[in-house]
This record gives structure tokens, C-alpha cells and sequence, in this order.
């Protein structure tokens, strides 16, 4: 390259005047996207690849100014935008969203650091381990997950609940593994791999079941209720079962708000069952957990005590940005047995009395993330956060009635939380025809577009569910949610 072309950059990419204008105008086209949400089409009517059309097919060569790259996100970014903050958005389950945790993703993207031991940052450990007692006194959480200062439980922040489920199960795995070869030190580790089988219920997440893939576990599928709980009594059936068949049961994932209907698993019946037979009792309650603020929903997880892990995810419902999945375990030496490798250009001379959070997770690196709960926890409060959680169930329970005063419609299961499951019925018709019926109610509201909504099926049956609690969600729009359902429904 010739000395014509060389361009040179300032240190941080661009100059600092001209770094605190852009950052103003983005603060600016936030507060305004915010106001503006509503009228902002829901889903997006893009095609697959159609961001291409809109890009170059190389990078630029030369610096672009501020204004040429903020004027390309109406363009190119918005139009092919799901906006999950949209008051039509009554999809999935809630992600989060609020000023004080956007205050804090700034200050961890603008003073940057790599927290994966205490040594490469300490305050990205101590307020992540503080916070994460902060936010486990907030919820309830037995004294045993709290690490206080000394451990040996504790939390820590994964960025999802699916790795929060994979690092739980390999360190369960592990554990068996010693556990089995102090029994017999002539075993295989492949064969007794090879034996271990972990439970779950047919309505948890996928993840459950991509966790068992990841590490080579085989993930038993067990039935459930006809409200969409697995009670500890099957559980504890198929355990004798594989015990008699020679296997090794070591670990069980108990849903708590499980993705489809919002049902809860037998928490208490599951956790005695996993005392008596020494298996590893994970909790998965990453949308409902956050309902623990409030200590009229604790019901939900009566026999939280004999749980081993547990999991809930700040960034669906507690008003923190994604990523942000709290993750609490009664004995960390767990997860750090399970993968520990300590080369010497990570160890410092700390190790002993500090917590090295990369023991405690898959990747190496981390973001810091404590940052979001500090800011939501001390500007929103926890009585704050008690008061969006009732909001959304408010907002639910009024759906709830809206539904149950419509002769066409059936309200599935119960409505505890924020998420309510309705079919249309049709009177003397087969499983299959309600089935293609409601299908087709479906696919009327979401060629629609004013409103966003899933459907999902349990035990055969059809339906659509319809998730309340979002950021922009109010009663107004609960009640234009169900004007789009019943004038599609009419339709039909």
C-alpha cells in the first residue's frame, strides 16, 4: 500500500467529540424507538436473504462517517426487526428491558473487561457474587445457595438457561464418575458414561435434551399430567427401573414454568426422590423464577431446599437485558471439579481465597454482566420489580376472563403466572379437526400482523398461548390482543 493511501485511525476509532455526539444521538433514537414502539409492525414482513440485497458485498475500505452508518439503520436494520418490546408482542416469554440495565450494558461495553478469574478483573467478580446474593435473598433462595463471603454454594451468571442446564448436567456427570470409580476403580469412564441415563419431562425445554447430546448422556423423556407436570411418583418409577436395568441414574431436570403451558413440576416429590437415590436435582425455571420476588408465587417451588442447582433467567422478566441467566449451585467444588484446567498463564496468587468464574462455566471468557442487576436492583428496587411481576399477572388474569367469557374459547390450564393457553372448540368434532381448526386461527392472526403469538401442542392437543408482561403490555392492549383473536376466530 502506498503512503497515499494509508489511513490513519484514532486510538478508540474515532475522535471523543465526535464519539459523544454519535452516542448522544443513539441514546436519542433509543428514548424515541421506545416512545414510537407501537406503531411498529410486530413481526416483519422480510423474505429469507434480504438483508443481502441491501449490502455491499465487500466491507468499505475507507472510514464511513457517524451519520452514513446511523442513517442505515431505519434502512437496513428496523425493517427486518422482531420487536419484542412492541405491545403487540405477546409471544415466547417476555425479554427484558429497561433504561438502568441499558445504563450498565454502556458502562460494561466502554470500560471493558474480561472477567474470566479474579485476577483479570476483581470488581467484575466480587459485585458478580454479591449480586448474585443480592438477587438469591431476593427470591428466596435457601441459605445454601447464598455464598456470603465463604461458599461453598454460590451463583453465578451463564448466559442462558440452556448452558445453565449443560454445566449442571456435566458436573453431575462428573461427580458419578468419581463417585463410581471410588466404588470400583477397575471401571471405565466410557462404560460407566455409557450407564448414566438423566430425567426430564416431556414438556421441558429442548435444551434438556440437547444438553443430554452435548455430553453423552442419554435424557429419559417421562410423561406428565394432563396439566403438563411431571409428578415425583413417575420419576421415581423410572428410576427403580434403571436400576434393576443395570443403569446409573444421576440427574433430573424439574421444570418450574415449563415453555408450553407454564406448568410446574413436582418440585417437592421430584427432590425427595433425587435425596434418596443420590441424584443431582436441577432446577430450570427460566421465565417463572423471576416471579419468586413476589412471595405470593414461592408456592411454586415448594422443595427448592433439596434442589442441587437452580436457574432462572433476570432477562425475560426482571427487567435486565439478554444475557442474563442467574445460576445458584449448593456446592461449587461441583462445577469446578467437573472441568477445571489451570495453565500457568491463568493462575495468580489469589486462587485460594477468590472465586475464578471460569471453573464455573463453559467458555473462558466473560462479560460483565453483574453490572445490569446492580443498576436494575438499586434503580428499580426489589418492591419495583415485585410490582412489574404483578403487572403482567394482572394482565393475564383480565385475558383469563376476557376468554372465559367467550362460549367459543377454552382456557387450558391454569393461568398462575403470565401466560394464558386457549383453543377455539368446536362441539362434537374430532381431536383432529379442533386441531386444524385452531391451526388455522393461528395462521389468520399471524398473516394478520398486529399481534405476535406461538401456538404449541400437549399430549395431542393444539393450542395458542399468549404471553402477557412485556415491557409495553398493559390491560388497552390485552383487550386489542383479543379483539385481533375473536375477529380472526370469526373469520373461520
Amino acid at each position: 500500500m502506498t503512503e497515499d493511501n494509508n489511513v490513519e485511525v484514532p486510538r478508540l476509532g474515532i475522535e471523543p467529540e465526535a464519539f459523544r455526539l454519535a452516542a448522544a444521538n443513539m441514546v436519542d433514537y433509543v428514548i424515541k424507538y421506545y416512545c414510537d414502539v407501537d406503531k411498529r409492525q410486530t413481526f416483519s414482513d422480510v423474505k429469507p436473504g434480504f438483508m443481502r440485497a441491501l449490502l455491499p458485498e465487500s466491507p468499505p475500505d475507507r472510514p464511513e462517517s457517524w451519520q452514513e452508518v446511523f442513517s442505515d439503520i431505519e434502512r437496513i436494520v428496523m425493517d427486518g426487526m422482531t420487536h419484542w418490546q412492541s405491545p403487540g408482542f405477546f409471544s415466547y416469554y417476555p425479554s427484558s428491558a429497561s433504561y438502568p440495565s441499558m445504563l450498565a450494558d454502556m458502562l460494561c461495553s466502554g470500560v471493558p473487561c474480561i472477567g474470566f478469574s479474579w485476577a483479570s478483573s476483581p470488581s467484575c467478580t466480587e459485585l458478580e457474587t454479591v449480586m448474585m446474593d443480592w438477587l438469591g435473598k431476593a427470591i428466596g433462595l435457601p441459605e445454601c445457595f447464598i455464598h456470603g463471603g465463604h461458599g461453598p454454594g454460590g451463583g453465578v451468571i451463564q448466559g442462558t438457561a440452556s448452558e445453565a442446564t449443560l454445566v449442571a448436567l456435566i458436573a453431575a456427570r462428573s461427580k458419578t464418575i468419581r463417585r463410581e470409580l471410588s466404588r470400583d476403580p477397575n471401571q471405565r469412564t466410557h462404560d460407566i458414561v455409557g450407564r448414566m441415563v438423566a430425567y426430564t419431562s416431556q414438556c421441558s425445554h429442548s435444551s434438556v435434551e440437547r444438553a443430554g447430546l452435548l455430553s453423552l448422556v442419554e435424557v429419559r423423556r417421562l410423561r406428565v399430567k394432563d396439566d403438563g407436570a411431571l409428578e415425583g411418583g413417575v420419576l421415581k418409577e423410572a428410576v427403580l427401573e434403571d436400576r434393576k436395568a443395570g443403569r446409573i441414574p444421576m440427574f433430573v431436570c424439574v421444570t418450574i414454568g415449563t415453555t408450553s403451558c407454564c406448568t410446574f413440576d413436582d418440585l417437592e416429590g421430584i427432590g425427595k426422590t433425587c435425596e434418596t437415590e443420590d441424584i443431582w436435582c436441577h432446577v430450570d425455571a427460566a421465565y417463572a423464577g423471576a416471579a419468586l420476588v413476589c412471595p405470593e408465587f414461592r408456592f411454586i417451588c415448594k422443595g427448592i431446599e433439596r434442589a442441587t442447582s437452580f436457574n432462572f433467567n433476570p432477562h425475560k422478566w426482571l427487567m435486565v437485558q439478554f444475557d442474563c441467566s442467574a445460576m445458584w449451585v449448593r456446592d461449587s467444588t461441583d462445577l469446578i471439579n467437573s472441568a477445571e484446567v489451570n495453565p500457568l498463564y491463568l493462575r495468580h496468587n489469589t486462587e485460594s481465597a477468590t472465586i475464578d468464574y471460569r471453573h464455573w462455566q463453559i467458555p473462558l471468557g466473560r462479560r460483565f454482566r453483574s453490572l445490569k442487576l446492580w443498576f436494575v436492583l438499586r434503580m428499580v428496587g426489589v418492591e419495583g420489580l415485585r410490582s412489574h411481576i404483578r403487572r403482567g399477572v394482572r394482565e393475564a388474569k383480565h385475558l383469563e376472563e376476557l376468554v372465559r367469557c367467550d362460549g367459543r374459547f377454552e382456557v387450558l390450564f391454569p393461568v398462575i403466572l403470565g401466560l394464558v393457553c386457549i383453543k377455539l372448540k368446536r362441539p362434537g368434532s374430532s381431536l383432529e379437526d379442533e386441531n386444524d381448526l385452531n391451526e388455522r386461527l393461528y395462521d389468520k392472526i399471524h398473516e394478520d400482523r398486529r399481534i405476535f403469538i406461538v401456538p404449541a401442542t400437549l399430549n395431542g392437543v393444539y393450542f395458542i398461548r399468549i404471553c402477557t408482561g412485556s415491557t409495553h403490555c398493559s390491560i388497552e392492549q390485552v383487550n386489542k390482543c383479543w379483539e385481533v383473536i375473536t375477529e380472526m376466530a370469526g373469520q373461520l
